[in-house]
């Protein structure tokens, strides 16, 4: 069976209870976990040692929060005062998970699922978006991984050109695949809300509502967004419920682009807000 799971955020006993309802068995089933594996709970050490001790079994995407531990481990960034992943970089094996961590995706087309953390643009189609992501996936493995993050964040460019080259290409992919929520017809990216898809700013939509959206055919599944809650309808999966904080985590089971089953289980730790 086929499960696509929220995002973890470092809830590793959530997972676990999760793993335990749906019966997971590595040799028969597969998991698609949907970004944002570590930061802000209270174990992203431990669940980025179960994450890879599963091997085959598991598809990890990567959102902003794992490549913000990218950032961090080599100083880069300085940690947040809200970051949870000081017991990753003190760990013995610190070199072996980030060199896990960079192996993952930032795109998965599967079971009749197209897979992000966040979002795609309109002016993306299912080939283009999976294209795309392979050149971050590419520089995620390649020498250029550390002179990239110092260029990593920003908001510009705010709107994609198939002219795009160099690192503000790179940037506009990774925002829009680890960050978007709202964004205009014209594909204009917005980062100043993060509330739910009511709060819309004008001439904004949800990024999934977006007229002419290239991709409306095909089924999506992302996380990222707690604050939208569960969304399951034909082609369209949202799977951020806020596990981390106090919420639940979701899966679906899904096959052929359809889902036929949500699970979900509570979490046990509770962040104060402040996505």
């Amino acid at each position: 069976m086929n499960y696509l799971i929220g995002d973890l955020q470092g809830c590793c006993n959530a997972f676990e209870r999760l793993l335990a309802k749906i019966d997971f068995s590595p040799s028969r089933d597969r998991l698609y976990l949907l970004g944002d594996l570590v930061n802000r709970g209270p174990a992203s050490l431990a669940t980025l040692r179960r994450l890879m001790a599963l091997g085959d079994a598991a598809t990890c995407l990567l959102g902003n929060h794992d490549l913000h531990l990218l950032a961090v481990a080599q100083e880069i960034r300085p940690a947040h005062r809200s970051d949870t992943v000081q017991d990753i970089l003190a760990a013995p094996d610190r070199e072996a998970l980030l060199h896990w961590l960079c192996q993952q995706r930032m795109a998965v087309f599967e079971q009749g699922w197209l897979m992000v953390h966040a979002g795609v643009v309109p002016q993306w189609d299912l080939a283009q978006t999976l294209s795309l992501s392979g050149e971050v996936e590419a520089l995620l493995r390649g020498p250029d991984l550390n002179d990239f993050l110092q260029h990593m964040y920003g908001n510009e460019p705010s709107r994609w050109s198939d002219s795009l080259q160099g690192n503000d290409r790179l940037r506009f992919v990774i925002n829009t695949l680890t960050r978007l929520r709202f964004c205009n017809a014209d594909g204009r990216l917005d980062f100043k809300t993060k509330d739910g898809a009511d709060a819309a700013p004008e001439g904004f939509y949800p990024w999934f509502a977006t007229p002419g959206r290239r991709t409306a055919g095909t089924p999506i599944a992302f996380g990222h967004w707690s604050t939208l809650g569960l969304i399951s309808r034909p082609n369209l999966l949202a799977l951020d419920t806020g596990c981390v904080w106090g919420g639940h985590l979701s899966a679906a089971r899904v096959e052929a682009g359809k889902t036929l089953e949500l699970i979900q289980v509570t979490c046990d730790q509770a962040q104060k807000p402040g996505r």
